[in-house]
């Protein structure tokens, strides 16, 4: 959530951040609305003075004998009490309006970010390993996956429904492997592992900026006040909702696994095919609670650890960093780490690795003391990372290391999670 009192004071600035973004978000009304409030608090406050004054009068009037005078006193005390309970009420919906209206801003990009209005203008920052070359013709995962029997299309459908797929012999081992190397690699850079729920309530999903602007993109629970999580950031972000850190504590470096669950409302179209688009999907996260001032050098760190993972997997990638029309909601600033993926002829993304500073904070109320540097509290900066997301790195290496025989080399680095088993070939 943006500082009520920045766009108060900067409504210029806010409007066009917001058209550097593409958002329609209206700062003009929020003003209006923010005003109104204002006023009111401001006539509330000049009642309640009166309110006491009279309130002393009445004790003064009925010691003098005067009480035909403190009776007026008394009406008029009720009188304003009543008026104050009026514009209370009044009150209370503009405050429920504005922070409506402020829950559906996007952050401020970061002004390192640069200006663009769609993915055409994002810019790359670096690229690591070369795209492999075949001297057959090469297959998509969605081909290789089945012959192997490692992929199953048609009995995700059985069991659910389209966009849900099920992985069994040794597909199933390297999905678990993929999970368990990735999870040690981050234990090994200093993260602590957490083992979260699969479900979060509304206010988890606020914090992290999901609700209420896109709940369509969310699997809900009937009746309840539970959603399946989109991403295990929701979770690990919303461990310190309404908590106060201490400055000595931090950076702090959380990761973990999760399944992921989204609706897709947004992207229907989109990669129909194989399992880079799926409603329900593997993925290690990692997240990351920083000082403002050395968030974005958390942010460098954060986005070199997902990138050594692709490293030591042996997949060729590069790294982005998004345009101001192209970042995601809660960010102001974000990179993306794209995998080859020859399917595509093309890099895809594979990690997003996102500094929200003080937005999810804001909203999910996670401060941080440093009483040698300030006094009270402050606003911590919060930070999120796919690190990675697993079927597309499961996809990637399908297709990087298949073989002219159909069979894929598994990495080496993942063989001691898979028996020391160095390849993938079809059950006879």
């Amino acid at each position: 959530m943006l500082d009520a009192k920045f766009v108060r004071e900067n409504p210029k600035a806010v409007q066009e951040a917001m058209r550097t973004r593409g958002d329609s978000w209206d700062v003009d009304t929020y003003i209006v609305v923010d005003e109104k409030r204002r006023v009111l608090i401001g006539k509330v406050e000049e009642l309640q003075a009166r309110r006491n004054e009279a309130s002393k009068s009445i004790g003064a009037l009925m010691s003098q004998g005067k009480s035909k005078e403190a009776e007026i006193a008394k009406a008029a005390v009720r009188d304003i009490n009543d008026e104050i309970a009026e514009h209370e009420t009044r009150m209370k919906r503009l405050d429920e309006k504005t922070r409506r209206l402020l829950s559906t801003a996007p952050n401020l990009p970061d002004e390192s970010v640069p200006v663009g209005v769609d993915e055409n203008c994002n810019v790359e920052v670096r690229r690591a390993g070369t795209p492999p070359t075949f001297d057959f013709e090469p297959k998509a995962h969605w081909d290789l996956g089945p012959e192997l029997e490692i992929i199953d299309f048609e009995r995700g459908v059985k069991l659910a429904q389209s966009k849900f797929v099920v992985l069994g012999g040794d597909g199933a081992r390297l999905e678990r492997a993929l999970i368990n190397f990735m999870l040690e690699e981050h234990h090994k850079a200093g993260f602590k592992e957490w083992w979260p729920p699969s479900m979060a309530n509304s206010a988890s999903l606020y914090g992290t900026g999901n609700l209420p602007k896109f709940e369509d993109d969310l699997y809900k629970i009937a009746d309840q006040d539970l959603y399946m999580i989109p991403t295990a950031e929701v979770a690990l972000t919303n461990l310190h909702r309404d908590e106060v850190l201490e400055a000595s504590t931090l950076p702090r470096r959380y990761c973990a696994f999760s399944q992921c669950f989204r609706e897709e409302a947004g992207a229907a179209g989109r990669d129909t095919r194989g399992v880079i688009r799926l409603h329900q999907f593997d993925k290690v996260e990692m997240v990351k609670f920083a000082k403002p001032d050395e968030s974005m050098d958390e942010l460098e760190s954060m986005t070199r650890q997902a990138e050594l993972i692709l490293e030591k997997l042996g997949l060729a990638y590069r790294t982005i960093v998004l345009c101001t029309g192209d970042m995601g909601f809660a960010s102001k600033k974000t990179y993306d780490i794209e995998v080859w993926l020859p399917s595509y002829e093309d890099y895809k993304e594979i990690s997003s690795c996102s500094n929200c500073g003080d937005f999810q904070a804001r909203r999910a109320n996670i401060k941080f003391r440093d009483p040698e540097n300030f006094k009270g509290s402050r606003f911590a900066h919060t930070l999120n990372g796919s690190g990675l997301a697993v079927g597309r790195t499961f996809a990637a290496i399908l297709e990087n290391y298949q073989q002219a025989d159909g069979s894929v080399v598994i990495p080496e680095v993942l063989r001691p999670y898979m028996g020391g088993q160095d390849r993938i070939v079809k059950p006879s």
